[in-house]
């Protein structure tokens, strides 16, 4: 989600007495003790649960019952439980045997129709879809808010039996039994004993929360009807966006992991899902989920992941929205696929006429915005002073002798932004112009407001302001254009969507790809309106959400369709096929935009994706468990940090003799210059499963400052599946200042002989420290 809560201000919760209990514990954590799988005291007991609660009996001091502290135990994203301890208690435990690591529970959040034909599918001709079978056969567990069975984009009319595989259920809980399951919703089930033992007061009072898998925010329902939901025709917001709503792999089954609520997604609810999703059966895992950067072995999410890899699953995460920042991509963990945020060419005008005659560009999903309608010409008024934000358009903070009537502008920032609509309606306003400041600068997600409004990008803004000083009776009009498409060059870069370099791990280049994620219309709730404010009384199927949360699951969708066309490809080979296929250029031909200048590798890594040509890649990159092991020691990692992310105990000096010259056989090239260093080798292999008897040979766009020579230069296959190898060294031909950074770009394609059938397309990165 956008940074600004779209995300709403979460939730309502009805946790019974709990709060009581929690007031009694305030000196308890909940923490996640991992174990060693193959313990030394493990054959001591007659089962894990047992194992597990024997170091809990061993610490806990207090009179109740040791068990009562016992959260989840986990056997298959990792080995160990969660629990709420004392300080003392987390200590004493730490020093028993078998202990590997222990780690406080942390808090995630969510990062938050058309965008099928912008990436180039259709139901009428013979295309990627037809080639999977729409997704046929695949699961895909998405870690969520959890899910609002009703939408019809989840209705299972012509769907195939569930896969004789799936071994999940249907959890009951409130307003919620199994009959809400079915051939297209396979799966749902709720973990809430993390978030309950962090949340030290209830959740708000205007918005019911369901202990059950119900989804009472609507994130989880939009982001599991973009992976997977059906074709559902006339979808709408209030009449705006209208068309056939269908997800990126209508033929998939979709099973949810309810683990966010009010407060967030706690770490130890993940890991419980994922450890259950394992288990259950599923194909693909989508979590549009996440926080900032952290070290590998610090990170649930990759632990977890790692595992699930493991099973041959594939994991799609969210890189986060604290972008333009850079190293603030999250979910780095090379055997995830990390997706960043692009815009679609669907536009919602919503120009400001000025009274001098001035056109201001906007956009709305109000929903007055039709085709030539207009609002009647209003009082401008911006109402600044004062320290109780204003500006910003806080509930309560504008006068309503002042706003009474008038057209409001807001600044963006700080509060949601359909809450600061609310705020001006409430206040007696007739109108909202949401204008954005400098952070945002041109950035445009629109949301479906309480009451007629536009939003203006930071250009617009100076212009509006500067019009505000120089007269003292300022008015304007909004008038409205409907919904337009192929109007604009898209897709280009989301401005928040999260930047590299990788902070933890530069040697990968982070994100992988970028995907629709502004402004994207999927199902919604029918508990809440389509502004997500729990004042708003307004009912649709359909709402439009912003964020990187948005990106991840049409990812999701398209390494379901790659799995039903390639069941037996491993998740290196299908995140390689989504990487080595992806567009650099937009629709108009031109390179990809980042604001008003090319993007560059940190900011859309292998490129836009494009599933018509990731279902026939050419040539994949494989990568194997044992490979990310090795990869491990080559970031220095301790014995026991890459034990606790992989549950393999490893020589690295053994494993790095073995493996002189070592570099993990990603899709995408990284290369760091540092201390002086003026050349690096780096080798990789590739597999054919494009065409026998193909011939490729290399185009290489050097990085500026760097030579690069290519052996050899030609691959010649002969069969399917068979694997060749090449070298690749890059000579620099300069040095960092002291104290610098400097980076250049570049690619590496390897082109099929027959008119470029297929090219197989490696960004690199090049970082002189």
């Amino acid at each position: 989600m956008s940074k600004e809560s779209k995300i709403h201000p979460f939730f309502s919760i009805l946790f019974f007495n709990f709060f009581a209990f929690l007031h009694a514990h305030t000196a308890l954590q909940t923490y996640i003790v991992q174990l060693h799988p193959h313990g030394t005291t493990r054959p001591l007991f007659s089962s894990k649960s047992r194992w597990h609660l024997s170091f809990l009996k061993r610490t806990v001091s207090s009179e109740e019952h040791h068990s009562s502290r016992l959260l989840y135990s986990y056997s298959s994203a990792m080995e160990g439980f969660a629990a709420m301890l004392s300080e003392s208690e987390m200590e004493s435990l730490q020093k028993l045997p078998d202990v590997v690591a222990i780690r406080p529970d942390m808090r995630f959040q969510v990062q938050t129709t058309y965008s099928y034909k912008f990436l180039g599918l259709s139901p009428t001709r013979e295309d990627a879809w037809y080639k999977s079978g729409f997704g046929r056969g695949v699961i895909i567990g998405v870690l969520d808010t959890g899910v609002w069975p009703e939408s019809p984009s989840f209705n299972d009319q012509g769907m195939p039996p569930v896969p004789k595989k799936w071994r999940g259920i249907c959890q009951e809980g409130q307003d919620f039994n199994s009959s809400n399951c079915n051939r297209k919703l396979i799966g749902a089930r709720f973990f809430t004993k993390g978030h309950r033992m962090a949340s030290t007061s209830a959740s708000p009072e205007n918005v019911q929360e369901y202990a059950s898998p119900r989804d009472s925010h609507g994130h989880g329902t939009h982001t599991t009807s973009t992976a997977g939901g059906v074709s559902v025709p006339m979808a709408s917001v209030l009449g705006l966006g209208s068309g056939v709503a269908r997800g990126m792999a209508p033929g998939a089954h979709v099973a949810m992991y309810k683990v966010c609520w009010f407060s967030g997604c706690y770490s130890s609810d993940i890991l419980a899902a994922m450890d259950v999703a394992i288990r259950d059966g599923v194909d693909v895992l989508s979590l549009s989920l996440g926080g900032f950067p952290l070290p590998l072995f610090a990170d649930t999410i990759a632990i977890g992941s790692f595992r699930a890899m493991e099973h041959g699953i594939s994991v799609v995460c969210a890189a986060g929205n604290n972008g333009p920042i850079q190293n603030s991509v999250a979910n780095e963990a090379p055997w995830i696929a990390t997706i960043g945020a692009s815009t679609l060419d669907r536009r919602f005008p919503a120009f400001v006429q000025l009274d001098n005659g001035q056109f201001l560009n906007g956009e709305s999903m109000y929903p007055g915005n039709r085709l030539s309608s207009t609002t009647k010409e209003l009082e401008l008024v911006y109402v600044t002073g004062g320290d109780n934000g204003s500006e910003f358009c806080f509930r309560g903070s504008l006068p309503r002798e002042k706003v009474l009537g008038k057209m409001v502008v807001c600044d963006r920032g700080v509060n949601g932004r359909t809450e600061k609509g609310l705020a001006v309606k409430e206040s007696g306003g007739a109108a909202m112009i949401l204008a954005n400041t400098a952070i945002n600068l041109q950035e445009d997600s629109v949301d479906v407001h309480v009451l007629p409004a536009t939003s203006i990008g930071f250009n617009e803004a100076v212009r509006l302001k500067a019009y505000l000083n120089s007269t003292s009776k300022p008015q304007a009009r909004i008038v409205y254009g409907g919904t337009v498409i192929g109007k604009s060059r898209a897709p280009a870069v989301a401005q928040f969507s999260a930047r590299g370099p990788s902070y933890s791990n530069p040697s990968i280049l982070k994100p992988d790809v970028i995907a629709p994620g502004v402004n994207i219309i999927a199902a919604w709730p029918q508990n809440l309106g389509p502004s997500s404010l729990p004042e708003d009384t307004r009912r649709t199927n359909f709402t439009v959400m912003s964020g990187t949360s948005m990106a991840c699951p049409h990812v999701s969708g398209i390494a379901a369709l790659i799995r039903s066309a390639h069941p037996k490809w491993t998740p290196a080979a299908v995140k390689s096929a989504i990487m080595t296929t992806a567009d650099v250029t937009d629709h108009s031909g031109h390179p990809i935009m980042d604001g008003d200048k090319p993007a560059g590798v940190f900011a859309i890594g292998a490129g836009h994706v494009n599933p018509e040509r990731a279902l026939s890649p050419g040539l994949i990159y494989d990568i194997r468990p044992d490979d990310y092991v090795t990869h491990l020691c080559t970031l220095r990692y301790t014995r026991s940090d890459i034990f606790a992310i992989t549950h393999r105990n490893v020589s690295c000096n053994d494993l790095l003799q073995m493996n002189r010259g070592f570099s993990l056989n990603y899709p995408s090239i990284s290369i760091i210059f540092k201390h002086g260093t003026r050349s690096k080798m780096i080798k990789r292999h590739v597999t054919n499963v494009g065409s026998p008897n193909s011939i490729y040979s290399v185009e290489v766009a050097a990085p500026e400052g760097v030579k690069v020579r290519v052996r050899p230069q030609r691959l010649i296959f002969k069969h399917i599946n068979q694997s060749l190898s090449y070298k690749v060294w890059f000579i620099s031909r300069k040095k960092a200042g002291r104290g610098e950074v400097d980076f250049a770009q570049g690619h590496l394609t390897w082109v099929h002989s027959q008119h470029g059938l297929y090219k197989v397309r490696s960004p690199i990165s090049v970082t002189w420290k």
